[in-house]
């Protein structure tokens, strides 16, 4: 299975994660899955709701992702997953990504080196929430 991103979906990640730097920003992937594939139709923005540590670390409150299903659902949409940036660091998933990720969703990780938003990844939490498998990105011209 791949995720299909917009270029303005990417455009969007990008520009978020660059306004946030050096805190990590966070959002959700609005779209549709159809034929084994996952098309982002747009992001949305989301707070991220730590208080602590946030250069690092991010949090999505139950409450976020409830208004982002919501959003979906009104316009025919799924919560495919979400995305976040990692300042200064690679975007593979780290051990805390692991322990409050959850199976099915998709993960965005775009790297953010001195502020610059560079490389981006998805990646799927396995049934059994053991580890992370990359998922391909598919860009779209649209």
């Amino acid at each position: 299975m791949a995720l299909r991103l917009s270029a303005q979906a990417e455009h969007e990640i990008r520009a978020h994660a660059r306004a946030e730097y050096p805190y990590e920003c966070c959002g959700a992937l609005l779209g549709t899955e159809t034929g084994g594939h996952r098309t982002v139709e747009y992001v949305l923005r989301l707070a991220n709701e730590r208080m602590d540590e946030r250069e690092r670390r991010f949090f999505i409150s139950p409450q976020q992702v409830l208004m982002a299903e919501r959003r979906a659902h009104r316009e025919g949409l799924l919560l495919l997953g979400f995305y976040h940036s990692h300042p200064d660091h690679p975007a593979i998933p780290s051990e805390y990504d692991r322990r409050h990720a959850l199976p099915w969703y998709s993960y965005v990780i775009v790297s953010v080196p001195k502020g610059e938003p560079s490389e981006l990844r998805s990646w799927r939490l396995r049934d059994d929430r053991s580890a992370f498998d990359e998922e391909p990105v598919e860009r779209l011209i649209r």
